[in-house]
């Protein structure tokens, strides 16, 4: 007998093809339906305790699998809870199947109590809406996942209507081919392979899109055949290992690190703006370079209509082929024969040192030292992720996760959760600011059901430290920066997990060893002093 199909389960069975086993959440009876297709569908349905958390333990997960994220609410407060962290991943290229129940179309009509317009809540923050029917059921759901995952990645919503969710439907088979990987050719490849025979100072600048598109070992046997020194976005931390020799390591939005980064750049006759997306950077990033006087070359997959920077030419071409074409006929020549990525390599380790005593970077340094080269982080918003991202190293694409371009904060702790989740052998360890994991404390219950063991590492100086920090640099009276301290560890211990308060790297030290064989999850409070990112950033 041939199982009939509802709308939900077409729409699950589809999302469980491209890879997807995860779907985060929090259920109404709206989008009971929905949870009951996700399952029989081989897909495990996580309750968090907020959808915003949700959606980043989601990420998580992805970060793991590659597969897109599945975010479910049910309507009013429960999908208008999600929007940011579907704005995050719309602005940090997060693919997302943002799933909300919704009345059907006719009882709206007449019935208002938490009724209101999904479609055009997430319009401004997704690629694309769409709600659900379940005789084009198949075709909604292929469009949404192809539109999620085609570059740039970011997240489709789909409004589930109760009774829809309900209603027999098929599935036609319906898939979109993926589309070829493109070259540049013609002209502004001659021109392109002009440039790079004839440069002396060549730079790269890396992004986010080279690492969606895996392009990690085109670009390494490029820049090293070129001898081109690099430096990532935060994002993008990794995607070559950052001890290499040409690595300059991730930039974006430390002022410390640009002082020292920026100056080269400039000097450069070729910049190579390889997957380079500046969604991520601070304003100090905006026109850098100047196409009157440098050769710039932009890859890309989509049109430059940011204006961040401009190119004397642009591909919107496949990374690997345009480096492959780039480089085919190119005799690499002497580069930089005044030595200054060298030595700009030793300012950036001299400015960002390993060995302080104590502060924020003593606790980065220590966690760093302490925890495994293979450790997967997180990091949350604040004045700690702009150290720990110039100081925390990478040896691999997604060593270092974070919310690098929308900067919000309270991602760090569910991140990990996912994270963990999808990868139970490797450490992981999130690092937040005190006001960060308040936000989100109340996941540390969803640890303990999931039966997860990151490490979770608090930077508690009661202080919204870097908010704090632009105050006084504006000569602005203290305000709405400062509050009361709180006893981590001991959230950790209420909520079924260890807990530990640590004031010095030895201290330290012994928790994160304790916390590497720990069966459940390990809170570690770790005090510094207001004021200690002074300078340091």
């Amino acid at each position: 007998m041939t199982e009939t199909l509802r709308a939900a389960d077409v729409l699950a069975r589809r999302l469980h093809e491209v890879g997807c086993r995860h779907a985060f959440g929090m259920p109404g009876g709206e989008v009971l339906t929905l949870v009951d297709a996700l399952t029989k569908a081989g897909i495990a349905f996580h309750l968090a305790k907020h959808e915003n958390c949700a959606g980043f333990m989601g990420e998580g997960v992805h970060h793991a699998d590659g597969a897109p994220v599945i975010l479910v609410a049910t309507l009013g407060p429960g999908a208008l809870n999600g929007v940011n962290v579907v704005a995050n991943a719309h602005q940090d290229r997060v693919p997302m199947l943002v799933l909300t129940g919704c009345v059907d179309a006719a009882e709206e009509q007449s019935y208002t109590h938490q009724v209101l317009d999904h479609r055009a809540v997430f319009a401004p923050v997704t690629k694309a809406s769409f709600r659900l029917d379940a005789e084009a059921a198949d075709l909604i759901a292929d469009k949404a996942v192809a539109i999620a995952t085609e570059p740039r990645n970011g997240p489709v919503h789909i409004d589930v209507p109760i009774s829809v969710a309900d209603t027999p439907a098929r599935d036609r088979g319906i898939r979109r081919a993926p589309a070829s990987a493109s070259a540049p050719s013609g002209e502004a490849l001659a021109q392109a392979r002009s440039w790079l025979s004839a440069s002396a100072r060549p730079v790269a600048m890396i992004g986010l899109d080279a690492l969606q598109e895996n392009a990690g070992p085109a670009l390494r046997a490029f820049l090293e055949k070129h001898r081109i020194p690099f430096v990532t976005s935060y994002k993008a931390k990794g995607i070559i290992p950052e001890d290499h020799p040409l690595c300059l390591g991730g930039a974006g939005l430390s002022p410390l690190a640009d002082k020292h980064l920026l100056p080269l750049v400039r000097e450069a006759d070729l910049v190579l703006s390889i997957g380079y997306d500046p969604i991520e950077m601070r304003p100090g990033w905006r026109n850098v370079w100047d196409v009157e006087t440098q050769n710039v070359i932009d890859i890309a997959p989509e049109a430059n209509t940011h204006y961040m920077h401009q190119a004397g030419l642009n591909f919107l071409t496949a990374i690997a082929p345009t480096l492959a074409a780039l480089s085919d006929g190119t005799d690499p020549g002497p580069v930089w024969s005044n030595g200054k990525p060298e030595a700009v390599k030793r300012a950036l380790s001299e400015a960002f040192p390993q060995d302080n005593d104590w502060g924020p970077a003593g606790v980065i340094a220590e966690c760093r030292a302490v925890l495994p080269p293979e450790t997967l982080a997180t990091a949350d918003s604040g004045a700690h992720r702009i150290l720990l991202s110039q100081m925390w190293e990478c040896s691999e694409p997604r060593g270092l996760v974070q919310s690098s371009a929308l900067c919000t904060m309270g991602c760090a702790v569910p991140m990990a959760i996912g994270r963990k989740l999808a990868r139970p052998d490797r450490p992981v360890v999130s690092f937040s600011g005190d006001a960060g994991f308040l936000m989100v404390a109340g996941e540390l219950s969803t640890a303990a059901e999931l039966g997860v063991a990151p490490v979770f590492v608090v930077f508690a100086d009661a202080s919204l430290a870097l908010i704090e920090l632009k105050q006084r640099q504006r000569q602005l009276a203290n305000g709405g920066v400062d509050f009361a301290e709180h006893d981590f560890a001991a959230m950790g211990r209420a909520f079924g997990g260890n807990g530990v308060t640590v004031t010095n790297r030895t201290e330290l030290r012994a928790a994160l060893q304790h916390a590497l064989t720990a069966d459940t999850f390990t809170v570690i409070s770790a005090v510094i002093d207001r004021g200690d990112y002074d300078g340091r950033i």
